[in-house]
């Protein structure tokens, strides 16, 4: 348990599905104590990259689990993080339900248009792509820094793609790059307000995208999802998959006072994958 988390205020945005990084780190920071903003699209329960997106009665039922289970308050927040209007409009709930917010967790993610090489990548997805990952978190960081006092934390998700090239999803590890440059840049920017900025580099998390994945590189090299996974483990030295607990471990904990001289840190979570900073 991190004690000096106990009432703050956490938005956390690509939250509103059980099988997510996102949930995993609302309900980490519910046991915590959080009060916790479950932030999603909100949207019919398929996008155009074939992943579910976190549907309204599936955010709703989250954030009311939670309050219930832990005792914390909860919200429900439908937001597109691609739409600035609409994220302001977000920080005006939140402010008028919390009056500000401590800890922002800018989770919210997707690829479209893979696989497809940079030679032939659909320009628009392509935009979508860089918009959703890297965009929203410069967005939605700059809407709500106005609700975030000193002593503040923002924690980012990247990945591990964002430090090595994956084949044929070149427009999300671009993406995840920027992130890993802004959450340095924003780290510098902010330290002299007492906000600090990190970031999780997450390898192979086992999520809706994750699986996804597997479906789709079967498809195209054969076998099975389960001979997909197989062989990715071969890749990892603990030679297994992880979980998204795992991922929301490490965000909480950066969140927290045990992380008070880190900041401007892209930190992996990969099973041994990635051994480099």
């Amino acid at each position: 348990m991190y004690e000096d988390l106990k009432g703050k205020i956490a938005l956390v945005t690509g939250s509103g599905k059980k099988t997510g990084i996102g949930y995993a780190i609302a309900r980490k920071l519910a046991e915590n104590g959080v009060h916790v903003i479950i932030g999603d699209l909100g949207a019919p329960p398929r996008d155009q990259s074939g992943v579910p997106t976190g549907s309204w009665t599936e955010m709703e039922a989250i954030a009311a689990s939670l309050a219930a289970e832990f005792g914390v308050r909860t919200m429900a927040l439908g937001m597109d993080v691609t739409d600035r209007v609409l994220v302001k409009a977000s920080a005006e709930k939140v402010r008028e339900a919390f009056g500000r917010l401590d800890l922002l967790f800018n989770n919210a993610g997707a690829s479209f248009g893979v696989p497809a090489d940079v030679a032939n990548y659909d320009e628009g997805a392509w935009l979508k792509t860089i918009d959703v990952n890297m965009h929203s978190v410069f967005r939605v960081s700059q809407v709500f820094l106005p609700l975030m006092p000193a002593g503040s934390v923002i924690v980012n998700t990247a990945s591990r793609a964002g430090k090595v090239p994956p084949l044929f999803n070149g427009a999300y590890a671009v993406a995840k790059a920027g992130v890993i440059m802004l959450t340095k840049v924003m780290a510098k920017e902010l330290a002299g307000r007492g906000i600090r900025v990190n970031a999780i580099c997450p390898g192979q998390i086992m999520t809706d995208l994750e699986s996804w994945r597997f479906g789709l590189e079967a498809q195209f090299l054969g076998g099975t999802p389960a001979d997909r996974e197989a062989e990715m483990c071969k890749t990892i030295p603990l030679n297994r998959i992880g979980r998204p607990a795992e991922a929301a471990a490490l965000a909480v904990y950066l969140a927290s006072a045990e992380a008070s001289y880190l900041t401007g840190q892209a930190v992996n979570v990969t099973g041994g994958q990635l051994m480099e900073l």
